[in-house]
């Protein structure tokens, strides 16, 4: 059953731009749902009132009336930059909703620049421009393009959170493009399919196997193009972060079905990640 305006129990809430028009005391209630306890637990952040345990606010809402997207940023480190989860989701035009942005830090592990180049300048996960020295330390450390520090591990529930609040709003899918190949993967696994970009994902994987167009261009004339970055999918993601597939990442667009698990798989099983 969809969610309902409060006092208005006739009016459901379908839409996050209707959800942006609530009061705020209403809609953040609805959204603090979206916020994984076992991260509000673990840094000690008070689940109901959302506050540290000074008393500070851990936990920020960008919910503008007149608007169809808003954000969720957990900052349970008030004098760290990073948030422990940062989370955008938005109406598209055709009335259904859109994971735009999900990133999950672990605050307690060392950080790494990869977002800003040697000038101070955004990379935008390297799109506009890159940190090549601090790339190659995220990698060697285990980290995938785009991350500055460690995840959490809390991705999968995360998903599922977003599957009940899809549900609420009386929809039951949702959709997200991801912003790198190591992503796709992720979301595979935790269910989602394709709407565009499977056919491209079993390419990458056909061409990264000795013998293909990828493995053949891993030539060891960087640090992303060394061999053995084709075994791992964070080691491929690196590679093609890195331009090796000619063109820009893009191309990709995937689907969450409330309650489904796609079953699908463009990786072979012997890739480890």
């Amino acid at each position: 059953m969809p969610a309902r305006i409060p006092g208005r129990e006739c009016v459901p809430i379908r839409s996050i731009r209707m959800l942006n028009q609530m009061p705020d005391t209403e809609k953040h209630a609805i959204l603090r749902r979206l916020i994984p306890s076992m991260l509000l637990r673990d840094f000690g952040v008070d689940p109901i009132r959302l506050v540290d345990a000074q008393g500070r606010p851990a936990v920020e809402f960008e919910t503008i009336p007149g608007t169809a997207y808003f954000i969720i940023r957990v900052r349970p480190v008030p004098e760290e930059t990073d948030c422990a989860l940062y989370l955008q989701l938005a109406d598209t035009p055709f009335s259904q909703l859109e994971l735009l942005l999900v990133i999950l830090n672990n605050l307690r592990s060392e950080r790494f620049h990869v977002d800003r180049d040697e000038h101070g300048n955004p990379t935008q996960f390297g799109t506009l421009a890159r940190n090549i020295p601090e790339e190659i330390r995220a990698m060697k450390a285990g980290l995938a393009p785009g991350q500055v520090r460690r995840g959490l591990g809390l991705l999968r529930e995360v998903l599922f959170l977003i599957e009940d609040f899809t549900a609420a709003l009386g929809h039951d899918t949702f959709f997200l493009t991801p912003l790198a190949y190591h992503t796709a993967v992720l979301f595979e696994r935790y269910g989602c399919g394709y709407v565009q970009g499977r056919v491209k994902m079993e390419w990458i994987d056909r061409e990264f196997r000795p013998g293909g167009e990828l493995w053949e261009r891993l030539d060891r004339s960087s640090p992303f193009r060394q061999p053995e970055l084709a075994h791992s999918v964070r080691g491929r993601s690196w590679a093609i972060h890195d331009g090796i597939l000619g063109e820009p990442w893009n191309g990709v667009r995937m689907y969450k079905r409330v309650g489904y698990d796609a079953g699908i798989r463009t990786v072979s099983p012997d890739i480890f990640w």
